[in-house]
């Protein structure tokens, strides 16, 4: 079988033994919860709500700001209690909308397209007092979804502005990490020129198996959400692209395609960075993109497997991104697992409605240990973009000794940008950063490949991030 791959990458430690064959539970929400104004790349949304209002789950919270932008609802029911700032995983202070849960989880209406009456019977639990009686999170095959929602047939009905629109009214965002609005994502300038949209399911991040437990338990949807995309686009070829450690995942979703003629499953060698959106190119098509591109201009669109399965419930069911499955894992937490999560819940609910911590961790992340941001208390809140908890009881990252550079060049063969991290790092350092610049420093994909691979563990990701946003910074500061 063929393996798809990039050159470069590394093989840290997976992790993901802990948690990939759990099954999936759901967490109930506290008492308070906070909606973050800006969980998309782009302007922030516009609180649409006061204080004193009374608002039911799914209901709009804040409307997009601007073209680049994306609508935020509220995942409970209850009572606004004001606008307020909160702490983002980055560590920015964020406007938030802050709802008092009334614990009754009151929705409003959706809007499902005709044909999906028969899987909304089956799947679609009816709303009942209490989070459980609401939430249906047991596996499903595809071929019962397809089955149910024969997406082919129902999708006919629709033209793609209004697959489009939907997507838009549903505030779906990238659900990868970038956050990027999905309705801007999927209106390129030249849509005619897209000839693959790749569904991201490579979940390299060590620890994290939030899209894997979508892979295996939603097949279906996944498939149904990926057509609902090809609408958008003419003569175009889906892919699942699936690392080759995912064994299960590659064997159903060739199973559920094996009739398809315009989608298939990409096995890909096991190798970090295989998920980020350049090397994933590069590895399917042989096509380079860079810093001044976007992945359209390549003739790809790269969908996050939380994203396509968002885009299923917005499409097809008329239900707003307000949930999604979050990782829960490393040697800290007491009952590692994969739980469908609210947002606006704070991660001290997370965490303890996860089992809490077996010993206080030394350091929390937000994501996983290669990409994720350390936090620096549990006060942060759930966005659409937030895939894993990881908690350590050792922060091993404090307790390294750096020592020179040796000059052994492993840090170069680790980049999947082909760049000289370690001379680049020294550029940042001294501030250089004309030569920086004329040493494509801005190519870096921030994977940290190149420090995880440095024997004399120099810091050399962090150097060249810092490096890039002084650049950045200066170039906003230029404009002004």
């Amino acid at each position: 079988m063929k393996k798809f791959t990039f050159r470069g990458g590394v093989h840290p430690y997976e992790g993901k033994e802990l948690t990939a064959e759990l099954p999936l539970k759901t967490l109930e929400p506290g008492r308070e919860l906070a909606f973050l104004v800006s969980q998309h790349i782009g302007a922030p949304a516009v609180p649409s709500v006061k204080k004193g209002d009374h608002v039911l789950a799914g209901q709009l919270l804040a409307e997009a700001g601007g073209f680049v932008s994306a609508r935020v609802f509220s995942s409970v029911s209850g009572t606004v209690k004001g606008i307020e700032k909160r702490r983002s995983a980055k560590g920015d202070l964020v406007d938030a909308v802050i709802v008092e849960n009334d614990g009754l989880y009151e929705h409003v209406s959706y809007d499902p397209l005709p044909g999906m009456e028969k899987y909304i019977e089956a799947y679609d639990t009816p709303h009942g007092t209490g989070w459980e009686a609401i939430q249906n999170v047991s596996p499903r095959s595809a071929g019962e979804v397809l089955d149910l929602v024969r997406p082919d047939e129902v999708l006919s009905k629709l033209s793609g502005e209004q697959v489009l629109s939907r997507i838009r009214e549903a505030g779906v965002v990238g659900m990868g990490g970038a956050g990027f609005p999905a309705h801007v994502k999927y209106a390129p300038s030249d849509p005619d020129k897209i000839d693959y949209i790749l569904i991201n399911g490579s979940e390299c991040e060590p620890y994290v198996t939030c899209d894997y437990r979508l892979l295996c338990d939603r097949p279906g949807e996944l498939i149904a959400g990926l057509k609902a995309i090809l609408k958008l686009f003419g003569h175009v070829q889906g892919v699942f692209c699936i690392e080759d450690n995912k064994p299960r995942a590659i064997e159903t979703l060739q199973e559920a395609l094996r009739t398809e003629e315009t989608i298939f499953v990409a096995p890909c060698r096991t190798k970090y960075p295989e998920g980020a959106e350049r090397s994933l190119i590069k590895a399917i098509t042989r096509r380079d993109v860079n810093s001044k591109m976007l992945p359209a201009d390549a003739g790809c669109i790269v969908v996050n497997v939380s994203t396509a399965y968002a885009v299923f419930e917005a499409v097809y069911l008329g239900k707003p991104d307000f949930m999604r499955i979050m990782t829960v894992s490393g040697d800290a937490a007491a009952s590692p697992g994969n739980f469908l999560v609210p947002t606006g819940m704070y991660y001290s609910d997370v965490i303890q409605g996860a089992g809490g911590f077996r010993q206080i961790p030394e350091k929390l992340i937000s994501g996983g240990p290669m990409m994720g941001f350390a936090q620096g208390s549990i006060e942060g809140v759930v966005t659409k973009t937030s895939s894993a908890l990881t908690a350590f009881t050792h922060d091993l990252v404090s307790r390294i000794q750096e020592t020179p550079c040796i000059n052994c060049g492993r840090c170069v063969d680790a980049c999947p940008a082909h760049l000289v991290p370690s001379h680049l790092a020294e550029m940042a350092r001294t501030n250089r950063l004309d030569e920086f610049t004329d040493n494509y420093g801005m190519e870096c994909v921030n994977c940290g490949s190149c420090s995880w691979s440095c024997p004399a563990k120099r810091p050399l990701a962090a150097l060249i991030f810092q490096g890039r946003q002084t650049v950045l910074d200066r170039k906003r500061n230029a404009r002004k």
